[in-house]
């Protein structure tokens, strides 16, 4: 069954300036950013334990990092290429493709939380999550946005929930209240032992080949640790020091100074490779998952 077509924006304009579209939101996009912060972000969304547990115990096989990386992150660069950039059937066929993938992960009797991948709340959380980073690594990069931006921006990212089940009215309506809503729930989120050694093998590449460990695992346990709160950080048993972090500040705005004076094609990516290859793949009947 085909979705019914998603709104190009889940809000109608109530603040001066124009409310941004997949077409303007486009230079306020760095697509290293998913490079820099994806795994970072994964651990603040799986830090619930009713998402984390539902990531832990999926069946659905090819979804999963440990045993498909690629394929997985593939899965999810297009996911975020579509609810930033994509239009309105990009974001129906994609959401009807993902909901195919979730309909056989909940929790079964044996499971020490109850979840749902269809439960709002839990997507709610998972897109919430996906806001802060990137919030926050645009403010590491370009520092912070004009208010009235901001705002626009903030009210445009419901796309990141709304794509899939998330009601454009259980997002908060102000930039505000959504710094309300993440400082309380930000607190209750704690990692048990099983989640915690799926982290470090993450962290660690351990899905990858050992070359690609040997390069750049101690680097991406590096950036993860950056940008995880204090407290998460602490439950996963990773430390960080102010000399710590002044060489990631120094990493960032090297990246920054380079990435952000990029042509749009090369600043956008891999987003713009995402989406165009899920629309080829549509094109040709191929899954899109």
């Amino acid at each position: 069954m085909t979705a019914a077509p998603l709104r190009t924006n889940d809000y109608e304009p109530e603040h001066p300036g124009a409310e941004l579209t997949p077409e303007t939101v486009r230079e306020h996009i760095d697509g290293i950013a998913a490079f820099l912060g994806g795994a970072a972000n994964v651990i603040l969304q799986l830090s619930h334990p009713p998402v984390g547990y539902g990531v832990l115990e999926s069946t659905v096989d090819s979804g999963k990092l440990t045993l498909h990386p690629v394929k997985r992150m593939r899965t999810t660069m297009t996911y975020l290429a579509v609810a930033w950039l994509g239009d309105d059937r990009d974001r129906a066929d994609y959401r009807d493709a993902i909901n195919g993938s979730h309909r056989p992960v909940h929790s079964g009797p044996e499971s020490p939380v109850k979840y749902n991948a269809f439960d709002p709340k839990l997507q709610l959380w998972v897109a919430a999550c996906l806001y802060w980073g990137v919030d926050d690594l645009y403010q590491r990069m370009r520092g912070p946005m004009d208010p009235e931006l901001a705002e626009r921006f903030y009210r445009y990212s419901a796309r990141l929930g709304t794509t899939l089940q998330v009601r454009a009215e259980m997002w908060p309506a102000t930039r505000a209240e959504f710094y309300e809503y993440w400082d309380r729930t930000i607190t209750e989120r704690t990692i048990d032992e099983p989640v915690r050694r799926y982290f470090n093998d993450m962290v660690d590449l351990k899905m990858t080949a050992k070359p690609v460990q040997l390069l750049a695992a101690r680097f991406h346990r590096f950036t993860v640790t950056a940008l995880l709160p204090q407290h998460l950080r602490e439950q996963m048993g990773m430390t960080w020091s102010d000399r710590d972090e002044r060489w990631f500040r120094r990493i960032v705005g090297a990246i920054s100074a380079v990435w952000t004076r990029m042509p749009e094609v090369i600043r956008l990516f891999p987003f713009n490779y995402f989406l165009a290859d899920m629309r080829l793949r549509r094109r040709f009947g191929k899954p899109l998952v």
